[in-house]
């Protein structure tokens, strides 16, 4: 009662100084939270915000809205008990605020406990039932509580109703790879279409999403369904799915195959392409680039194939105009790479901006990137070993991505500080991250273009990969991040560099016989560094064990010849238990992955070295653990486990849980 009195006899001057304060503040936070800033910009927002609430307090201590904001602003800075507290101070002011039931239930996402955020997200609800941001963190909250079904339902009504934000957007895809689809859905379609045309979106991660729903509208489960090219043609979700996903599903790579083959049917029976057809024959020409061109082709459509090569340097040699090649060189790359044909030298006469609009995504993915990568790999000592190999089985970068996943910049130092619960003041302003095993690097650009304090070191042994990544950072004019082969990673550490945080990806294969990771990152790492890893390691099926068997015992080379006849052999009988594992997985469905699967396998030996390194508890601490759905855990089990482990203890072995573990160097 005496608040309410106090406030009753603020003089009208102080109200309106309050209110105009808190309107800076707010239009300061707004600001705080733009994507078009830098994270440098963002932070000072923040700051004026707080400037402005804290003025607005020392006129009016109990301000409500002053409260809330100012508890938003302390939970952006990863104080979670003080914005927990301003929050329920707000309330006790004025009750029955959606806004600060809103932030509680962030607060509770914050802590991890999505249960409780669902609550405050329906309580926000009830005090005002328009409310979209309440309405999307319950889509959050039922998301991180493993209730994919449900939150993808809720985010599609948020963009049915025009909210369409970029964490709504984030979230559907998200939801979206972990649905099942039984059955054909127009209402899927349209989401699926929504998603793939959604620019700055991870598209690459909802290939099997994608799949599912092409499978199930072709009825592709059925051997009697009929195909009709025409129908095909006009198709916008494959289309697009064969623009931007790459799809693990054994019956649509046989749908692309079918229609691959009728396009060239119909060619060679009218000698052209129709306008109608170039949509689709482009969409599977870049499909066939993504896979490496795993897909397996007939030796007719081989021959004719071949026989529009060698009409295309015939008319390179009588100087027909480039109109007269387009047709032709949208069939021979469904085919095979442009920049392995014979003709190679002479397309470099125009620029990639030079072709037509609707040309320009093949002639990049198929000559111009692969002519600039040939180029970055020139630069290391280990091209010498791809000299004496046809140019075809010359390997293919893997993954295939073409999008960096959806995130908030921030800096390493305020996630070390907030998710780690660690002392930065020490820290130098630029901190060196190196990724181990980054392979085509999507997870160490996607660091490098987070987080605004660090250079980063992508290492990796595949040479194709190292071009890939460079050339991506290239292109988005990165300049805080370097993909190098090991070789030259060791010869940094063995300079006396360090790194401040190592994030372990791929293992090292057996090939790399003079490397250890655990020494390396050792040597490379002070008091204080972090290890990030993760305790199991993937292309673990039975289907890919039995293929290394035979790998070993025919002495199999990594040729495509050699890869296309094992995919061959497992697609014929894709009937067998023994493959089910290995045909989901999207590695399969491209001759990089199968090649790094069976060719190159991750040494478990490498990783057994590791945990046994982090395993000494005088040397490391391990400071968080999360289990595979992103739930922490508690560090006391994981490390006693981890104990058993280096004492010798096979029962509590951690290898193969895969738990995603961080530890810091003591000293």
């Amino acid at each position: 009662m005496q608040v309410q009195h106090h406030n009753a006899h603020l003089s009208r001057s102080v109200q309106a100084q309050v209110a105009r304060l808190v309107l800076q503040a707010n239009l300061a936070y707004g600001e705080s939270n733009s994507n078009g800033l830098s994270y440098i910009q963002r932070l000072k927002a923040r700051n004026e915000c707080r400037e402005y609430l804290n003025q607005a307090l020392a006129l009016e201590a109990d301000h409500a809205a002053a409260l809330g904001l100012l508890g938003r602003v302390e939970m952006d800075d990863g104080q979670l008990e003080k914005a927990h507290a301003l929050f329920n101070a707000s309330l006790n002011r004025q009750p029955a605020q959606a806004q600060q039931y809103c932030n509680l239930g962030y607060w509770a996402l914050k802590s991890e406990r999505p249960a409780l955020a669902e609550e405050y997200f329906l309580q926000a609800l009830e005090c005002d039932r328009q409310s979209a941001a309440a309405f999307c963190g319950v889509a959050h909250a039922k998301r991180l509580q493993g209730q994919f079904d449900v939150a993808y339902l809720h985010y599609r009504k948020l963009l049915q109703s025009g909210s369409e934000w970029d964490s709504v957007y984030s979230g559907m895809l998200s939801c979206a790879q972990h649905l099942q689809v039984h059955k054909a859905d127009s209402d899927l379609a349209l989401d699926a279409i929504a998603l793939l045309r959604q620019e700055g979106l991870p598209h690459q991660e909802i290939g099997h999403f994608v799949g599912a729903i092409i499978q199930q509208q072709y009825d592709l489960d059925n051997p009697n369904a009929e195909i009709f090219l025409d129908a095909a043609a006009e198709d916008e979700l494959l289309i697009l799915a064969l623009q931007k996903t790459l799809m693990p599903n054994a019956a649509v790579e046989e749908l692309v195959v079918l229609l691959r083959r009728a396009i060239m049917a119909e060619v060679a029976q009218t000698a052209s392409l129709r306008d109608e057809l170039q949509p689709l024959c482009l969409a599977i020409a870049e499909y066939a680039d993504r896979t490496g061109f795993a897909l397996a082709a007939e030796d007719d459509e081989e021959r004719l194939a071949a026989t529009i090569n060698e009409s295309i340097m015939a008319q390179f040699a009588v100087g027909e105009p480039q109109e007269a090649l387009i047709g032709s060189l949208m069939i021979s790359a469904m085919y095979g790479a442009l920049f392995h044909q014979n003709f190679a030298v002479q397309l470099g006469q125009w620029n990639l901006v030079d072709w037509p609009l609707a040309m320009q995504p093949i002639m990049a993915a198929s000559y111009y990137s692969r002519a600039e990568e040939e180029a970055i790999k020139q630069n290391f000592d280990e091209k010498a070993e791809e000299l004496c190999l046809e140019k075809t089985d010359v390997p293919q970068a893997w993954p295939a991505w073409s999008q960096l996943a959806y995130r908030t910049e921030t800096s390493l130092k305020a996630v070390m500080a907030q998710e780690l619960g660690l002392n930065t003041d020490n820290l130098p302003a630029a901190l060196r991250i190196m990724v181990c095993g980054a392979q085509s690097g999507q997870r160490a650009m996607e660091l490098a273009q987070y987080l605004n304090d660090v250079e980063v070191i992508a290492v990796d042994e595949s040479l194709a990969n190292i071009a890939k990544g460079t050339r991506m950072a290239q292109s988005l004019n990165m300049d805080n991040i370097v993909f190098w082969p090991w070789s030259i990673a060791q010869r940094f550490v063995a300079d006396g560099h360090k790194v401040h945080w190592v994030e372990v990806g791929r293992v090292p294969s057996p090939a790399m016989t003079e490397l250890s990771l655990a020494a390396l990152i050792n040597t490379a790492s002070n008091t204080g560094a972090i290890v990030h890893m993760h305790t199991a390691l993937a292309e673990q099926t039975q289907g890919d064990k039995q293929i290394r068997r035979l790998v070993a015992e025919h002495n199999l080379q990594p040729t495509r010849t050699a890869l296309r006849q094992l995919r061959r052999m497992v697609l014929a009988n894709r009937q067998d238990t023994l493959w089910t594992e290995l045909l989901k997985d999207e590695d399969f469905y491209s001759l990089g992955g199968c090649r790094d699967r069976w060719f190159r396998p991750q040494d478990a030996n490498q990783l057994k070295e590791l945990l046994a390194l982090v395993s000494n508890e005088v040397e490391w601490k391990l400071i968080k653990a999360r289990d595979e759905d992103g739930h922490s855990l508690a560090t006391g089990p994981v490390q006693r486990q981890i104990q058993a482990e280096a004492l010798g203890s096979e029962v509590q072995s951690l290898m193969g849980q895969n738990l995603s573990v961080y530890f810091q160097r003591r000293r």
